[in-house]
């Protein structure tokens, strides 16, 4: 079974968002360089941003773009190819391609059958 495993906020004003997520909700922000990204916990974490307590899914921030104009779920899956064969035979259709996220992993977006943008998030695999 797949899990979601972090959510997207998208943001006109990534810096105005930023603050009232921190403010408000006392979730610390990280920028990612060279990705205009930002990473959102909403738990404890350690050094590396890997979370600490049970039940807590992390996010992340970025500009709105396209279709990417709504907070998103993200879904990990075992292979974005095989989740996109599955999403297409029933109704959805990938609308972002797979693309690396660092070197942490891959990501890509569909829409599912009513329309919703959903995120897939595949783990890099290690050698």
């Amino acid at each position: 079974m797949d899990k979601v495993q972090h959510f997207e906020i998208p943001a006109a004003k990534v810096e105005r968002a930023r603050k009232f997520y921190t403010d408000t909700f006392g979730w610390n922000a990280m920028d990612i360089p060279n990705m205009d990204y930002t990473m959102l916990h909403t738990g404890k974490t350690d050094k590396k941003g890997m979370i600490e307590e049970k039940g807590v899914i992390n996010g992340g921030m970025m500009k709105k773009q396209g279709k990417l104009k709504n907070p998103i779920i993200t879904i990990t899956v075992d292979s974005i190819e095989d989740a996109a064969l599955k999403i297409k035979k029933n109704g959805g259709k990938l609308i972002i391609d797979k693309m690396p996220a660092g070197d942490m992993g891959y990501t890509a977006y569909f829409e599912d059958s009513e329309g919703n943008v959903m995120g897939l998030w595949q783990n890099a695999r290690k050698m």
